[in-house]
C-alpha cells in the first residue's frame, strides 16, 4: 500500500500579514483587522497583537482593552481573495490535488508532484520559499502521511516553521499531547472524555473500540482511529462551498426583543466567514431555538446577494418580523447564516435569467 504524502499549509496571520506587507508603518507594531464598534469581532491579529492575548473570533472591544496600542484596520476581503489565487497558483505548480479550507490554508497531496522534487519535505519547503519570494509573505507547513497529521504538524512551529511526522514517528508523536488536540474535540467532548480518565491521545488509546461506539457511536470510531494517526480523508480539489453561519447560545434565556445585539454580531462573524470563501451567498437564515428547545428558522433571497455584512445584518434582523412568537418567549440561542452559494459569476448570471 502507497504511504500518501499530504501537506498543509497555512498562511501566518494571513490577514494582519498582507496588511503589513502593504503599509509598511504598520510593520512591527500590534495589528488587529477588525470592523471598529462596540459588536465587533476580530478577524486576524499580527503576532505582535497576539503576544497581549488577541485572537480571532474575539470581541474587538476585548482586544482593545487587551492591547490599547493595537493599530485597527478594517478589512479587506478582495485584496485578501487575490493573495490567496496567487498562494494556490504556486500550490498547483506542484500537484492539482488542493484542498483549499480557507484563504489562508489548504491541504495538497504530492504523492506524486509535477517538478519531481524527491520527497514531499522538499515540495514544502519549495512552496514555503516562494511566498516568501514572490509575495512577500510567510506561510507554516505541515509534512505528513494524512491530512489530520499534517495539520497538526502545521501548527508546530508556526511561524515561518516546517515540521515534518514520519509515519514511524506516529506512535511516539501522538500519545503525549492533549486530546483537544483531535479534531471534533471541542470544549464539550473534552469534559466527557475527561470524565472517562482521558487527558491525553495516550489515554485514549487505551480504551476499547467497543466501549468507544457504545459511548460516542459512529464518532467513537473515529476517535479510536485519530488516537492511532489513522486517517483515510483524501485531499478534495475544490470542494464547494454549501453554507457558512455563526450562532451563540446565551447563559440565560433572551426575550426576542433583546435578540437584535446577537444578531448583528453573529452577522458579522458570517460574513467573516463567508468573504473566505470564493464562492457567493444568495439566502440568508435566522436561526432562533426557543426555551423549550424548538428549532424556528426564517430565510430571504434578495434579488441580488448581499454585498455588504451591513445588508445581511439588515435582512437577518428584518427576519426577526416573520418569527411569529409571543413577546414573552425567550430563547436561548440564536444564528446567523448564507446559504444557496454559487460561483461569483454564476450569482451574476442569474439575475438575468
Amino acid at each position: 500500500m502507497t504511504v500518501r504524502k499530504i501537506v498543509h499549509v497555512d498562511m501566518d496571520a494571513f490577514y494582519a500579514s498582507v496588511e503589513q506587507r502593504d503599509d509598511p508603518k504598520l510593520r512591527g507594531r500590534p495589528v488587529v483587522v477588525a470592523w471598529r464598534g462596540n459588536r465587533s469581532v476580530v478577524c486576524a491579529a499580527s503576532y505582535e497583537a497576539r503576544r497581549f492575548g488577541v485572537r480571532s473570533a474575539m470581541p474587538a472591544v476585548r482586544a482593545e482593552r487587551l492591547c490599547p496600542d493595537a493599530v485597527f484596520v478594517p478589512p479587506d476581503f478582495t485584496r485578501y481573495r487575490a493573495v490567496s489565487q496567487a498562494t494556490r497558483e504556486i500550490f498547483r505548480r506542484h500537484t492539482d490535488l488542493v484542498e483549499p479550507l480557507s484563504l489562508d490554508e489548504a491541504y495538497l497531496d504530492v504523492t506524486e508532484n509535477k517538478t519531481g522534487l524527491p520527497t514531499a519535505t522538499r515540495v514544502a519547503r519549495s512552496i514555503r520559499e516562494a511566498i516568501r519570494e514572490e509575495l512577500h509573505l510567510t506561510a507554516s507547513a505541515g509534512v505528513a502521511p494524512n491530512k489530520f497529521l499534517a495539520k497538526i504538524a502545521s501548527d508546530w512551529r508556526k511561524p515561518d516553521g516546517l515540521f515534518v511526522i514520519q509515519p514511524g514517528d506516529i506512535d511516539a508523536f501522538l500519545p503525549p499531547l492533549p486530546v483537544g488536540r483531535l479534531p471534533g474535540v471541542g470544549k464539550v467532548m473534552e469534559t466527557k472524555l475527561k470524565a472517562l480518565g482521558v487527558a491525553t491521545i495516550g489515554d485514549l488509546r487505551a480504551l476499547e473500540l467497543p466501549a468507544l461506539e457504545q459511548r460516542f457511536g459512529r464518532y467513537g470510531r473515529r476517535l479510536h482511529d485519530l488516537a492511532r494517526g489513522i486517517d483515510h480523508g483524501e485531499v478534495c480539489p475544490d470542494r464547494p462551498t454549501q453554507s457558512v453561519s455563526a450562532e451563540d447560545t446565551f447563559s440565560e434565556d433572551v426575550l426576542l426583543g433583546d435578540l437584535a445585539p446577537t444578531i448583528i454580531r453573529m452577522a458579522e462573524k458570517t460574513w467573516a466567514a463567508a468573504a473566505k470563501t470564493p464562492r457567493t451567498g444568495r439566502t440568508v437564515v435566522l436561526k432562533l431555538k426557543t426555551a423549550d428547545f424548538r428549532i424556528l428558522t426564517r430565510s430571504h433571497t434578495p434579488p441580488s446577494p448581499p454585498a455588504s455584512c451591513e445588508e445581511l445584518t439588515r435582512i437577518a434582523l428584518s427576519l426577526l418580523e416573520r418569527v411569529g412568537e409571543a413577546p414573552q418567549q425567550r430563547f436561548r440561542l440564536v444564528g446567523v447564516g448564507l446559504s444557496n452559494f454559487r460561483e461569483a459569476g454564476e450569482a451574476q448570471t442569474a439575475l438575468f435569467n
